[in-house]
């Protein structure tokens, strides 16, 4: 049968429009393989926000032709940001690709994959190079297992209106383009009637949100989400301060099914430089929203996302940057160093030299690493349910799973097999251990659905746990 593999670079919002090219294939005759070297068609969905994201996506471009000289017809495709922003010379720079589609061509690729299909014989046989290849590695997605279905990514929004100097989202993903409610709601049916325990509602700046057809805003999206039958949990990324009201703040803290966790970037704790990324808000008003959001969600995990070393950064923006980290004690924050993006105002200004950006990321770690630990170490001891994720990376015999508020704990998985995993995805975990990373301990027990009663693992009686959200 004809085959497609994916590997998605980036953010949610690439994962999500990866599925959406899974189930175009699906729906076109293709099965999603986890090898590459067996693929009729490779998908690659690529990232921009960071050079290292570029550098990434062309050198597994290279990795990749090996593929397509041990057998031509093979399709190598590349979507995503990359492609948005490169894509009048991609195909210079790569001719050995078959397509390049950018962001707003997703609905042309699923076309050109109908198109294709018949270009495939079912009965073919791998040409005879593809089999002596070296391993291509990779980190496949969309392929189906125990674990593919629990979590569904819904795109409510794409796009980014705000033109921050150092993203270069709104020139590769466009202005907000809303998509109707009434269409979000419709795949989040159909996600939970797949069997979705967990629905993530995806944009740039979700918050944002309104309905193009009634106005509506994202308060009211999320209220209506969370009260669509069979759904378990509801959770979205990612939010920007401007958008973020007492409405949304008291929504938030009414709905029983909403994840506790909120990422709500801050970026740096310094005013000039806040001005300089054209953040739209000060520290004070950063401050005010947390202190809304606190009063409405209270025991929520924070989490944000910081850059050091902007451009005109000095030691005493950075040290702002820390004493903020130090206050508001974020339950996990994603720090980079600043990385020039063509096209965007911020990559023409002076840069702070490569080793005082490493030096301050390393002392910002420092600093972030402390809360994040202390928010891991409130768990030892209690007995948490977590969403399975699948095995670990680091040792097949484990499994890992995510609590609600977004904390991976991994535990052996002893007699579990994926049977009873796709039956009952939820983990009730003794917490015994915590890192940086997250958590670890032992398995007591799994559940249906995260508000149903758990049977035991290894003859142990069963808990009926429901942890507080």
């Amino acid at each position: 049968m004809a085959s497609i593999y994916i590997e998605t670079f980036g953010c949610q919002m690439n994962e999500a429009d990866s599925q959406y090219i899974a189930d175009r294939a699906f729906a076109s005759g293709y099965s999603v393989t986890a090898d590459v070297t067996e693929a009729s068609v490779v998908v690659l969905n690529t990232c921009t926000v960071r050079d290292n994201a570029e550098r990434r996506a062309y050198g597994r471009m290279a990795h990749l032709r090996s593929l397509k000289r041990a057998d031509p017809s093979v399709k190598l495709v590349v979507c995503g940001c990359l492609a948005e922003q490169d894509k009048d010379t991609m195909r210079e720079r790569a001719p050995y690709l078959d397509a390049v589609f950018g962001t707003r061509d997703l609905a042309r690729l699923g076309d050109a994959l109908a198109e294709w299909r018949p270009e495939f014989d079912d009965d073919r046989s791998l040409a005879d190079e593809r089999l002596v290849l070296d391993p291509l590695g990779g980190h496949p997605d969309c392929v189906g297992d125990a674990y593919a279905g629990v979590r569904a990514f819904v795109t409510v929004q794409r796009g980014c209106s705000y033109y921050c100097t150092f993203c270069i989202v709104p020139h590769v993903r466009g202005r907000f383009d809303n998509r109707p409610m009434v269409d979000i709601l419709a795949e989040c049916r159909t996600a939970i009637a797949r069997g979705a325990r967990e629905v993530t509602l995806v944009g740039q700046t979700v918050n944002a949100f309104k309905d193009p057809a009634t106005g509506a805003d994202f308060a009211d999206l999320l209220e209506a989400v969370g009260a669509l039958e069979g759904l378990d949990r509801l959770t979205f990324l990612t939010s920007h301060p401007k958008d973020y009201t007492p409405k949304l703040a008291a929504t938030m803290g009414s709905l029983p099914k909403l994840n506790p966790r909120f990422h709500l970037p801050v970026q740096c704790g310094s005013d000039p430089v806040l001005r300089r990324m054209n953040r739209k808000y000060s520290v004070a008003q950063y401050r005010e929203k947390i202190a809304t959001f606190r009063e409405h969600c209270p025991g929520w995990a924070l989490t944000t996302d910081l850059i050091v070393a902007f451009p005109g950064e000095t030691e005493a923006d950075f040290e702002a940057t820390l004493a903020l980290c130090d206050e508001i004690g974020f339950a996990q924050a994603f720090s980079f160093v600043y990385s020039p993006r063509r096209g965007t105002p911020a990559a023409h200004w002076d840069q702070i030299p490569a080793e005082v950006a490493g030096e301050r990321l390393r002392r910002l770690a420092a600093t972030v690493d402390r809360s994040v630990r202390a928010w891991h170490q409130r768990k030892i001891g209690a007995v948490v349910r977590a969403l399975v994720v699948g095995p670990s990376r680091k040792n097949r015999s484990k499994l890992a799973a995510k609590t609600t508020d977004n904390v991976t704990v991994v535990a052996p998985a002893g007699p579990l097999d994926e049977s009873q995993l796709r039956e009952r995805p939820w983990l009730d975990i003794r917490v015994d251990e915590a890192f940086t990373w997250g958590v670890a301990g032992e398995i007591l027990a799994i559940a249906e659905r995260f508000d149903s009663a758990a049977v035991g693992v290894d003859a142990r009686p069963a808990i009926d746990l429901i942890t507080a959200r």
